[in-house]
C-alpha cells in the first residue's frame, strides 16, 4: 500500500486548502490515481487496522439494494448511521421515510435502476419492442399536447455485467454505475464511487476494475472504499471463473480533511507491512471448480464468506467522519 502513502504525501505537499459543505477544512489536488495488482495480495491498509468486516457488511449491503443503516447495521457495518439520522438536510428532505432511510443509495442504483421510456402512443412498434425487453405500461401520458405511453422496468446493472462477463467477455461495455441524475434529491449522499468497468481477459481468464470516485476522503474513505472494490472484483471473479488481477482507482476530488493530519502523519511515521490474502467460503461456488453459474450468490453472500489471511498491522487510528 505504498502507493496510498505516497497518494496521501502528495496531497500534503502541493495540495490546496479549500472549504466544502461538511465545514471542516480540506486539502486537496484534482485528479489522482492508484493501480493495485491483486495478484501481489489484497489491498489492505497495513500503517493502521482495516475495519475489514465493516468494509465486507457495506458491500453486502450494495449488492442486496439496502436503503436503511439499519440493514447494513445488521451485516456489520455502522458508517451509514450518521448520514441516515444526523444529517440536518437529509433529516428535513421531505423524500425521507423515517429513521434509519438513506433513499435509493449505492445499491438500489446497481440492482434495481428505474428506467422509464416515454413513447408517443402511435409508435405501436416501439411500444412493443420496449414490452419484448421487459418494460410495461404504467400510464398513458400527454406530454405537450401529444398523447404518449409511459412505460417501465428496474434494471439489474450488476447482475447484467456477470451475464456479459460470461456470455460476450470481449465486451468493453461490462459496466455499472449509481449517478442517477433523477433521484440525486431523494438520497442521503449522491454516490461518491459512481462507476465501475469490469475488464475480463477470456485468454488469460484474468478480470479487472476500473474505479472512478468523483470525491474521495483520503484518510478514511480511500482505503475502505480500495478493499470494498477489491473484494466485489474476487467475488465476480469467482462466480463467472476469472482471476481477479488490476484494480485501477481514479480519484476526482482527492482531499484530506483537517481533522484527519494526526492519523495521517502517524501512518506516514510507520512502514507498511506485507499485503494479506482474501478468502472466500468454499460455499459459494467457484465456476472453475463447479461449471455452474451462480450469480444470486451476490445476494445470498454474508459476512462470514470473506476473511483476511495472515493480515498484518499497525495499532488502529480513529479520526471522525465528516457529514
Amino acid at each position: 500500500m505504498r502507493q496510498y502513502l505516497d497518494l496521501v504525501r502528495n496531497i500534503l505537499d502541493t495540495g490546496s486548502w479549500q472549504e466544502n459543505r461538511t465545514g471542516v477544512r480540506t486539502i486537496s489536488i484534482p485528479g489522482a490515481a492508484m493501480r493495485f495488482d491483486l495478484q501481489a495480495g489484497f489491498p489492505a491498509v497495513t500503517t493502521k487496522r482495516l475495519a475489514f468486516k465493516s468494509v465486507i457488511g457495506e458491500l453486502l449491503g450494495f449488492l442486496r439494494a439496502s436503503r436503511s443503516a439499519a440493514e447494513f447495521r445488521a451485516l456489520g457495518c455502522k458508517v451509514w448511521d450518521q448520514n441516515a439520522n444526523e444529517n440536518a438536510d437529509w433529516l428535513a428532505n421531505p423524500y425521507r421515510e423515517g429513521p434509519d432511510d438513506l433513499g435509493p443509495v449505492y445499491g438500489v442504483q446497481w440492482r434495481d435502476w428505474p428506467a422509464y421510456k416515454l413513447i408517443p402512443a402511435t409508435h405501436v412498434a416501439r411500444i412493443a419492442d420496449a414490452e419484448k425487453h421487459g418494460y410495461r405500461v404504467v400510464a398513458p401520458v400527454l406530454d405537450k399536447g401529444e398523447p404518449k405511453v409511459l412505460l417501465y422496468k428496474s434494471i439489474d446493472q450488476l447482475r447484467t455485467c456477470l451475464d456479459t462477463i460470461m456470455t460476450n467477455p470481449s465486451s468493453r461495455r461490462i459496466l455499472f454505475h449509481g449517478w442517477n441524475c433523477a433521484v440525486l434529491d431523494e438520497i442521503a449522499l449522491p454516490a461518491c464511487h459512481l462507476l465501475y468497468q469490469f475488464l475480463p481477459n477470456a485468454t488469460t481468464r484474468e478480470i479487472s476494475l476500473c474505479l472512478y470516485i468523483r470525491s474521495n476522503d483520503i484518510g478514511l474513505g480511500a482505503p475502505f472504499n480500495i478493499a470494498e472494490a477489491s473484494a466485489m472484483l474476487h467475488l465476480v471473479g469467482r462466480l463467472t471463473g476469472y482471476t481477479p488481477r488490476w484494480l485501477s482507482y481514479f480519484i476526482g476530488d482527492a482531499h484530506i480533511y483537517e481533522n484527519h493530519l494526526d492519523m495521517l502523519n502517524e501512518q506516514l511515521a510507520r512502514d507498511p507491512l506485507p499485503l494479506p490474502s482474501l478468502q472466500i467460503d468454499a460455499r459459494i461456488p467457484d465456476f472453475r471448480e463447479t461449471g455452474i453459474y451462480a450469480p444470486q450468490w451476490l445476494e445470498q453472500a454474508e459476512p462470514a464468506d470473506f476473511s483476511l489471511v495472515n493480515y498484518q498491522h499497525h495499532a488502529a487510528l480513529t479520526a471522525p467522519m465528516a457529514v
